[in-house]
């Protein structure tokens, strides 16, 4: 039986609350990342972390392409590979801050057929990685408005 691939973060278990520290309410640092289990013919991985609950629709928090094929973990505060501007209008992580309510946020690691994608913008982003991507895992974590 092949294992299947899979993504988590010893900071942040599985539809759990994010940790404050992760958070625009915090220190802001990106959250520890790992994953196993990439399929055999993967050429690079791509990240997005994003937030489904957002008012306006879909809001992109870190967008990360390019990370190299042999990487397993992406540590606290580190950048993997080549970062593009998110919803946030920036090239780094840039963690949760709902207006209101609690908010689902997921953490998608994508294997891809490719070394490198040209996308340099969130709708290429997306579209490139549904292009070539092979393998898809994913965790969610939570985190409610403070006001």
């Amino acid at each position: 039986m092949v294992a299947k691939f899979k993504v988590y973060s010893d900071s942040i278990s599985d539809t759990d609350f994010i940790p404050k520290k992760y958070t625009s309410d915090g220190e802001d640092v990106s959250p520890p990342i790992k994953w196993d289990s990439a399929p055999d013919e993967t050429k690079s991985f791509a990240l997005i972390v994003d937030d489904p609950d957002a008012p306006n629709g879909t809001f992109t928090h870190w967008l990360v392409k390019d990370i190299p094929k042999n990487m397993r973990e992406i540590k606290e505060g580190s950048n993997p590979g080549v970062e593009v501007e998110s919803s946030w209008k920036v090239k780094r992580w840039r963690g949760p801050k709902p207006p209101s309510g609690i908010h689902r946020y997921f953490f998608k690691l994508y294997a891809l057929n490719t070394e490198k994608i040209k996308a340099d913008n969130l709708n290429d982003f997306y579209e490139e990685v549904r292009d070539h991507k092979i393998a898809e895992a994913s965790f969610m974590g939570k985190y409610a408005a403070k006001h």
